[in-house]
């Protein structure tokens, strides 16, 4: 028997022991000899048992070993990039071979960077096209990149002067109080980009993006623009680009990829930056929509579902 036997074996028979008191006198003398003899031969066998794991020569287990010897190893399963940060590496990587710095983006702000630094008047109706979510506290978790605009400026204002411009892509997590479906989501990812400099124009920026969306399809891209509003931004526009060959164009579509424009003077001024003497253009766009388009998704609220069966197809 094996030692825990062994012993289990001596705890029951102490148990066994216990019924002596409900036994006739007369008996008692017997039924004690016998668990007594019962209870010497165990004690005997687990010296015996122990005895002989002793002169076992037992190998030390090594405790940085993966498993133990002579254990099957089974296949691991590895997990995957998430498909949103798949492709957002491969646009800040466009972006900082461009010359871009990347800054991160919060993910909690307030009214001034939300609106006021991005020339929304208190009260001013541009604002009700945000659906905002708001805490308790009255913080807002941002519903676009643009937030990050102030900071961006007002934290390279040395650069400006020592280097002459200012060039910076934002990429983050954004919040909007939608209702969910198939092509509506609560959160999704943007990048923004801003660029000041004594000479900024909008020939710049377009051919900036134009370089971008170039580089990101792999292929020469016609490109075209239509007016947009952005209190941010004055001129603002929309940036369309033709349905590239990896999404099955043909030159006959196009696609709205991102709002851009100037920089509003109101903005500058904000950050301290003198809007007779610089000028600065900005942009932002979605990750999530790059995502879709290239693996011909119907369904945006994949990408938050947290299903494993979607994601490990990437």
């Amino acid at each position: 028997m094996k030692l825990t036997d062994l012993k289990q074996a001596l705890k029951d028979l102490s148990l066994e022991y216990s019924r002596i008191k409900d036994l006739p006198q007369e008996e008692r003398k017997a039924f004690g000899q016998e668990i007594n003899r019962k209870k010497l031969a165990i004690l005997a066998e687990i010296e015996v048992e122990e005895a002989r794991l002793e002169a076992v020569d037992i190998k030390p287990i090594d405790l940085t070993a993966p498993m133990a010897e002579n254990v099957e190893v089974k296949p691991k399963r590895h997990g995957s990039k998430h498909p949103l940060m798949v492709e957002l590496d491969k646009v800040i990587d466009i972006y900082s071979n461009m010359g871009f710095e990347v800054m991160e983006s919060t993910q909690l702000d307030d009214e001034f960077h939300m609106f006021e630094s991005l020339n929304f008047p208190e009260g001013h109706p541009a604002r009700d096209g945000y659906d905002t979510f708001r805490t308790k506290e009255g913080f807002i978790p941002p519903a676009h990149t643009s937030t990050m605009q102030y900071r961006a400026l007002t934290s390279r204002l040395d650069q400006l002067e020592q280097d002459g411009q200012i060039a910076v892509v934002i990429p983050g997590r954004v919040f909007r109080n939608e209702d969910v479906d198939a092509t509506h989501e609560h959160t999704f990812y943007q990048c923004e980009g801003v660029f000041v400099s004594k000479t900024a124009t909008m020939g710049q920026m377009l051919g900036v993006l134009k370089n971008f969306f170039e580089t990101y399809y792999g292929q020469s891209l016609n490109t075209k623009t239509q007016p947009g509003y952005f209190p941010f931004t004055e001129p603002s526009l929309e940036f369309q680009i033709e349905k590239p060959k990896a999404l099955g164009g043909k030159g006959d579509g196009w696609l709205e990829m991102m709002g851009c424009g100037m920089i509003h003077p109101n903005v500058l001024k904000t950050a301290g930056i003198d809007p007779t003497i610089y000028k600065g253009f900005a942009w932002g766009g979605g990750i999530d929509r790059l995502v879709i388009l290239k693996y011909q998704l119907d369904d945006i609220r994949f990408f938050e579902s947290g299903k494993l069966n979607f994601l490990e197809e990437f």
